[in-house]
């Protein structure tokens, strides 16, 4: 599998646990400005305002927003995801970057995004 259908996979799996588990009044989405363009469909994004290097998952919640780029165990951060990334941060977003899939649910959590995840715990 390529790391470009990893990473969707990855993506896919956290779409669902937020959909299943956030915390009332979470509205998650994904910003589709990634994939190859031609050089004209790609200057008439960026004129309308598409900005490269935004972040997998955008999630909103009580007038904050959270970023969240997913990566796999070989993926790494571009430099215009670096710069996004620092420019969000600049106007008062909370973002970080999350290797694999636990990682990226955890984060979830120390946000207070999701709800914890009961089906995984054992009764005691």
């Amino acid at each position: 599998m390529t790391r470009r259908r990893l990473e969707q996979e990855l993506q896919k799996a956290v779409l669902e646990h937020l959909a299943r588990r956030s915390t009332p009044g979470v509205f998650a989405f994904h910003y589709p400005a990634g994939g190859w363009r031609s050089p004209v469909e790609a200057a008439i994004f960026k004129s309308l305002g598409v900005v490269a290097g935004i972040p997998d998952i955008l999630i909103i919640r009580a007038g904050h927003v959270f970023a969240l780029e997913l990566k796999t165990a070989h993926g790494s951060l571009t430099g215009t995801q670096i710069e996004t990334q620092a420019r969000m941060r600049a106007a008062g977003a909370t973002v970080a970057t999350a290797i694999g899939r636990d990682a990226a649910l955890e984060q979830l959590e120390r946000w207070d995004l999701l709800r914890p995840d009961v089906s995984t715990q054992r009764a005691s």
